[in-house]
């Protein structure tokens, strides 16, 4: 059985000689001690206890300058191994800790299992010998570290995938004596990055609208949502197809998984490929050291949004048809089919028919992400919603500038009866500079700097016999209802809005909405 005591002695040369003299003539073997200033540690076995023990400690006590013999359950290095392991474990990252001739030290739980090897019988082995591969760990004893590094080790094990980072280890001579490494599985890695870039959930609900035109184009892709099935959706510009995007991942069931979108317009072929697919490492001049995933290994069980699908090269859709057809990518200089789970979404303002017939978008990939088609009908054709977004973009943009402002009857006549060639995007951006524009209590017409002219055939003068100031209350009394339906509260409908929750409560009773509220 294990004894550990302290003894609590007088600080004087030859204390420890005398100490370990006693337990030689006992014939007790010390198994391990420490000593500091004033303090003994001793670890030793006994067979009988009792007997040898209570010896021992009343020898011990007679000795000149021992004060006192205290039973203690840990040697102070045992307290410190186990404290070491307790934080080890407590990591979420895999770590690994090597002497300076690389055998392992030191290794915990997760990195045994990223490593897929034994912890136990991996101790006090070398780092090479346990894997059975060249590895970059070795690196770290040549005084070289490294941060965030994607490593691929060929393994018997098979190919071992992850992030690392790594700092020697050195002594008070600046020599390197050991190494520490830390391992985060790319799964983990891709998580974090998620919920660090992750927006603010978009659902069907944030959509502001009026119109049973949008209520169709809503209920279809809320059907659809919970399904894996690529969507096209169509609209021109500014109609808002990446918030219908979000919104289709808010509702399925990949809401908690990436949502990376990307306009396939905004960057050139070459740099387009690496983004899409990844690139191995010496792909290309400039190529960072280990490579680099892609949007699809990034979003593997989430949601890739290609905007602007249309504008892709005839190369580019081969090889994107290739990876919804096989599920896997290989990146730019690789050989490797690296499996991947993404549902796809895609948008365009472009006629792809007409681009199929001309031999410019490949007629294979437009049956493969043609398969729910989503028409978003532009601004001037559900005229419902215009009231709707001018009083929503009204609170939120002077609730921002801590503004309060209103549209003139002619102005919001105006703004009625205007084409809104660029949609919902122009309508926001015209508010907005009439918000910031404005310095008096009402946006004029000369507020908006709109150079274009309504549409007289289209024009609402009274929209279906009603007054402008009854058009802004309904539309006010809409904007309200929808955001209650959402919030349940006026609380809930304050901060949604920027108002304030006594704002909020006044309108609720001005347009009768009080059964909205939540009881």
């Amino acid at each position: 059985m294990a004894v550990r005591w302290m003894l609590i002695t007088s600080d004087r040369i030859g204390m420890i000689q005398d100490v370990v003299q006693i337990f030689s003539r006992e014939n007790v073997s010390i198994s391990s001690m420490e000593v500091s200033p004033g303090r003994i540690f001793i670890k030793f076995h006994l067979n009988n206890r009792s007997e040898i023990e209570e010896s021992l400690r009343k020898t011990l006590i007679k000795l000149a300058d021992v004060v006192e013999i205290v039973n203690i359950a840990l040697l102070p290095h045992e307290q410190r191994e186990k404290e070491l392991q307790a934080v080890l474990e407590s990591a979420n990252d895999g770590i690994v800790g090597l002497d300076a001739q690389a055998t392992i030290r030191h290794i915990n739980s997760t990195a045994a299992k990223l490593l897929k090897i034994d912890k136990l019988e991996s101790i006090g082995k070398d780092l090479q010998q346990v894997l059975g591969s060249e590895t970059p760990f070795l690196g770290l004893l040549t005084g070289k570290s490294f941060d965030n590094r994607e490593l691929l080790v060929d393994t018997p094990r098979g190919m071992l995938h992850y992030l690392c980072s790594g700092r020697p280890i050195r002594d008070e001579n600046d020599q390197v004596i050991g190494a520490v490494t830390t391992l985060k599985s790319m799964k983990s890695a891709q998580q974090l990055v998620n919920a660090i870039t992750k927006s603010q959930p978009f659902g069907f609900n944030d959509i502001i609208h009026a119109s049973s035109s949008m209520d169709q184009v809503i209920d279809i892709a809320n059907k659809v949502a919970m399904n894996n099935c690529t969507i096209l959706i169509r609209g021109e510009s500014g109609t808002g197809k990446e918030l219908f995007a979000r919104a289709i991942h808010e509702a399925s069931s990949r809401r908690d998984k990436p949502f990376l979108p990307i306009n396939c317009a905004a960057l050139p072929e070459a740099l387009l490929e690496s983004e899409l697919f990844g690139y191995e490492e010496g792909a290309f001049s400039g190529a960072k050291k280990g490579g680099s995933i892609g949007l699809f290994e990034t979003a593997h069980h989430g949601t890739l949004f290609l905007d602007e699908i249309g504008e892709l090269s005839l190369i580019l859709q081969g090889k994107l048809l290739r990876t919804i057809q096989e599920g896997t990518v290989r990146r730019v200089g690789g050989n490797r089919q690296i499996p991947v789970d993404v549902r796809l979404l895609a948008a365009t303002n472009r006629n792809l028919e007409e681009m199929v017939a001309a031999k410019q978008f490949r007629q294979d990939l437009y049956y493969r992400i043609n398969v729910i088609p989503l028409n978003i009908p532009a601004l001037r054709q559900r005229r419902d919603d215009i009231p709707v977004l001018l009083q929503y973009f009204l609170i939120k943009y002077c609730s921002e500038l801590n503004k309060e402002l209103d549209f003139s009857p002619e102005a919001f006549r105006f703004l009625l009866n205007y084409e809104w060639p660029g949609n919902v995007r122009e309508l926001q951006n015209v508010v907005l500079r009439a918000v910031h524009l404005t310095a008096n209590k009402m946006i004029d017409t000369p507020d908006l700097l709109i150079h274009g002219e309504t549409n007289n055939s289209n024009a609402i003068p009274a929209l279906d016999g009603k007054t402008l100031k009854q058009t802004k209350d309904d539309a006010e009394k809409a904007l309200l209802e929808k955001v209650l339906k959402k919030c349940g509260s006026a609380r809930g409908a304050a901060k949604d809005l920027g108002l304030s929750h006594t704002a909020v409560l006044k309108k609720i009773h001005r347009f009768g909405l009080e059964s909205l509220l939540n009881k």
